[in-house]
């Protein structure tokens, strides 16, 4: 099971199909850690919006 901490995580976004208009290919986002999105494959990243959402996990690689 994933442990949570305080430091900060961030991933690069690889593909944003159907996601264009809230995320940019090869741009690095800070994610907050969700063990419930984490168990259907979702990740919740903070965007171009600046809040967060909900997003594919394949669609990103953590840095």
């Amino acid at each position: 099971m994933p442990q949570a901490n305080n430091q900060n995580q961030f991933v690069l976004c690889i593909n944003n199909k159907e996601y264009q208009a809230s995320l940019r290919i090869q741009k690095i986002y800070q994610i907050i850690f969700d063990f419930k999105a984490s168990q259907y494959q979702m990740i919740r990243v903070v965007d171009e919006s600046g809040e967060d959402y909900l997003y594919p996990s394949n669609y990103f690689i953590p840095i």
